[in-house]
């Protein structure tokens, strides 16, 4: 009779451990708040600077890609970058790109019109 108890009680301990190891879980893998309106993982294109500090995005992006995803060029863009690992590479209209490092935001004036976004998996510039 002792050797079942043993195994209910072992079994019972083993019950436990898992469900708060499945709860732990749960809450690390929990989605962090919206930065300005943008949700990690993504990268986040606003109407001009105003609309970046209001928290309205205009369009969002996420996946990682090897070449340029198209974007309505526009002379005001903010852009977010909330991911923590990735760079995002912003292709503009007169040519060239700049690189947004992770977990940054930028603000572009008249001189540059955003056409093109790549996120890379590389974290560094």
């Amino acid at each position: 009779m002792k050797p079942v108890i043993r195994k209910v009680a072992s079994f019972a301990g083993v019950s436990v451990a898992v469900a708060a190891m499945s709860m732990a879980g749960a809450s690390a893998a929990h989605a962090e708040s919206p930065t300005q309106g943008c949700p990690y993982p993504y990268v986040c294109f606003y109407v001009d600077g105003n609309a970046l500090n209001a928290g309205t995005p205009l369009s969002k992006y996420r996946d990682v890609t090897s070449a340029y995803q198209a974007v309505t060029p526009r002379p005001h863009y903010g852009v977010l970058n909330t991911r923590n690992d990735d760079v995002v590479y912003l292709r503009l209209q007169s040519g060239g790109s700049i690189c947004l490092e992770p977990n940054t935001q930028t603000v572009f004036t008249n001189s540059y019109s955003v056409n093109g976004i790549k996120i890379s998996s590389s974290s560094t510039c």
